[in-house]
């Protein structure tokens, strides 16, 4: 089986989904670019990769730096080609940290629709469901969040996960509010994606043990291992991080070893791919941790998230991003979310996903169709 196509289309999602805070003066569109791998056997490949800021450079990359890579190859020799795209990253490519994952993600869907197997059986299974918790984006009010939790607890997720809008003040009266409002029987945690001092964390994470939240993420940026290192030191909450960690196993394993987290992140997308969340979750286990898988913000993505949860043991949770409307685009259908608020991993071969084509054309801005042929790569756009 060796790849003799690669296509990609460029998906125009018409809307911003962070505020003027957040995406500070460079506009963010949020749009995705699907790719699909074909075999000479036939066999296809499928991925969504984000590009939320700036299609073309997505859309760059895939055709530049990662179609000469992945043509003419074949799908199971995803570990060389892995390693591949770490070696030309090095030397001056720097591929963005969501890129290369999503074809590495494209290549375990080949080899595992050939095997006739779901994903996460082709992997090796491990279980078939885990519970969610919802997610939200952020908010302006106190009130957004608390309506927000108990809409979805009213669906059945006795789970949630607040991302509060800072400052620190405001944060602790959302979580202080959540609690109050939810109850002692509905599993929080918190995400502030802050940038706190070191003081304000202590403050903010010992507060958080009386209020019984789950876990403690992303008070800092990743690369703050100090500060993460004596955070973890004095709190008993555990601390979740290295969601935008680079370098895969090798940057997860920093923080590790610094001991700078309870819980490790990672995801297809953000951690090269599936072999590299793979990666990430097996070393995690072996130091007695879980790797929490964090949301593509894609749901197609996030259905793959699901597989390789159901492939491993050291996951406790999957990442339900909502409203789940925002961040369907281009999958046809919802998330397999049952009214108890456990996910049902996909049983077709492959993802075992399917996206809306009708749309994926009606909302394209660019196609590219690249062919390799006796050993060379013709383009067509």
């Amino acid at each position: 089986m060796i790849i003799t196509e690669m296509e990609t289309w460029w998906v125009s999602r018409g809307q911003e989904l962070f505020d003027a805070k957040r995406t500070g003066s460079s506009k963010m569109d949020w749009d995705v670019i699907v790719v699909r791998l074909t075999a000479d056997n036939g066999i296809q490949g499928v991925a969504t990769c984000l590009a939320a800021r700036s299609g073309q450079v997505t859309e760059g990359y895939l055709l530049d730096n990662i179609a000469p890579v992945v043509l003419g190859r074949s799908p199971h020799d995803r570990e060389s080609i892995w390693h591949e795209f770490w070696t030309i990253d090095r030397h001056l490519t720097f591929f963005p940290v969501y890129l290369p994952g999503p074809i590495d993600v494209a290549l375990w869907d080949m080899a595992s629709r050939e095997a006739g197997l779901p994903l996460y059986k082709f992997i090796g299974a491990y279980r078939e469901s885990l519970p969610v918790y919802a997610s939200g984006n952020f908010h302006a009010t106190v009130q957004d969040y608390v309506d927000e939790a108990k809409h979805y607890r009213d669906r059945g997720i006795h789970a949630y996960k607040a991302h509060p809008p800072g400052p620190v003040d405001v944060d602790r009266e959302v979580h202080r509010r959540l609690r109050e409002e939810l109850g002692a029987d509905q599993v929080l945690m918190t995400d502030p994606v802050a940038e706190y001092t070191l003081d304000q964390a202590i403050r903010v994470g010992r507060e958080l043990e009386q209020l019984d939240y789950r876990w403690f993420e992303e008070p800092f940026r990743d690369f703050e291992l100090y500060k993460y290192q004596e955070l973890c030191r004095v709190l008993d909450i555990p601390v979740a991080a290295t969601e935008t960690t680079r370098g895969a196993h090798w940057g997860v394993a920093q923080t590790i070893a610094q001991r700078a987290a309870d819980i490790v992140r990672a995801d297809v997308s953000w951690k090269a791919g599936i072999t590299g969340t793979l990666k990430i979750a097996h070393m995690a286990e072996g130091f007695g941790l879980n790797c929490e898988l964090h949301t593509t913000t894609m749901n197609y993505m996030d259905v793959v998230n699901l597989h390789v949860s159901c492939a491993i043991r050291n996951c406790e949770y999957f990442e339900y991003f909502v409203p789940e409307e925002n961040y369907q685009l281009p999958m046809r259908g919802s998330l397999p979310i049952d009214d108890q608020g456990i996910i049902h991993v996909p049983q077709g071969p492959g993802i075992g996903a399917e996206l809306d084509w009708a749309l994926i054309e009606s909302q394209c801005r660019s196609y590219t169709r690249q062919v390799w042929s006796d050993g060379v790569v013709l383009r067509h756009q």
